[in-house]
């Protein structure tokens, strides 16, 4: 199956598409991503991507160059840790297509290859099926359940903890797939 994405760091111009796709992704959006289409909420994404603690990437269709979600790290720890936490998301238009996945996969590639982390996190709003089913697919495994855990749209959110490891992430042959 061809690689149908790819991931780029974001750029200064990129500010129209993303902020004209997380606009149409309002809805789709709400109560799951906290992000505003706005330029100033671009301009804060953009300086976050340039932190050393952090390899933030839009999700590009190669196919037509058209944008259709982020998939990043953030809060990278190293020394002893060497861990990071996933954050993503898809615009509305894009989603229940696979795209996501392919995102995702590209991303553990560069996470546990070129970043050389031994840990990836991922905390998941146990009502988000789609999100769920995602690391699920992706290998991770299920750590617990965090009450109140992170602030979304302006409310704290229960999440579930999932994780996956660098050694499992090859065991699983996830190197070797897109």
């Amino acid at each position: 199956m061809p690689i149908r994405v790819e991931l780029r760091p974001p750029r200064p111009a990129d500010e129209d598409a993303w902020c004209a796709l997380v606009g149409v992704s309002r809805r789709a959006f709400t109560g799951w991503v906290g992000t505003e289409g706005t330029p100033v909420a671009f301009a804060k994404y953009l300086e976050r991507s340039r932190s050393p603690a952090a390899a933030c990437r839009l999700i590009w269709r190669r196919e037509d160059d058209a944008l259709l979600g982020a998939v990043n790290l953030t809060e990278i720890v190293r020394g002893v840790f060497q861990s990071g936490y996933l954050g993503y998301y898809i615009g509305a238009p894009f989603q229940g297509q696979g795209y996501m996945t392919e995102g995702l996969r590209l991303m553990l590639r560069l996470a546990f290859g070129g970043l050389r982390l031994h840990r990836v996190e991922a905390n998941v709003q146990p009502g988000n099926a789609a999100s769920l089913a995602l690391v699920r697919r992706a290998g991770f495994r299920r750590e617990g359940c965090s009450p109140r855990y992170l602030k979304v749209a302006g409310r704290w959110r229960d999440h579930e903890h999932w994780a996956l490891l660098s050694e499992d992430w090859r065991v699983q042959g996830r190197h070797h797939r897109p």
